[in-house]
């Protein structure tokens, strides 16, 4: 993968369910709802000053939201943070840059 470019979508793995679920409750607020369902589905991930995850999660039914959660560099000791989402997207819509 080349530094700056976001990587080929794939499915989702044990490890981008994890992101997923460590900004569950960051996105929870920001929506003032629960998810009962929040399956991960497939991912991008971009090389920055750290790495940005685009992540695909099913959210219930038909509808889907976008993640783009920040990892930072590990000396950082950071948390992983939810950068910014998408919200009201469907199975067959892309995960673009965002």
């Amino acid at each position: 993968m080349m530094c700056g470019a976001p990587s080929p979508a794939q499915a989702a793995t044990a490890e981008t369910q994890d992101i997923a679920d460590q900004v569950k409750a960051q996105l929870e607020e920001k929506e003032n709802c629960k998810f009962d369902v929040f399956k991960g589905m497939s991912f991008k991930s971009q090389v920055v000053a750290g790495t940005n995850y685009f992540i695909k999660v099913h959210v219930g039914d038909d509808r889907f939201i976008h993640l783009r959660v920040f990892r930072s560099l590990p000396h950082e000791n950071k948390p992983l943070s939810l950068a910014v989402y998408q919200a009201n997207k469907g199975e067959h819509d892309e995960l673009t840059y965002f």
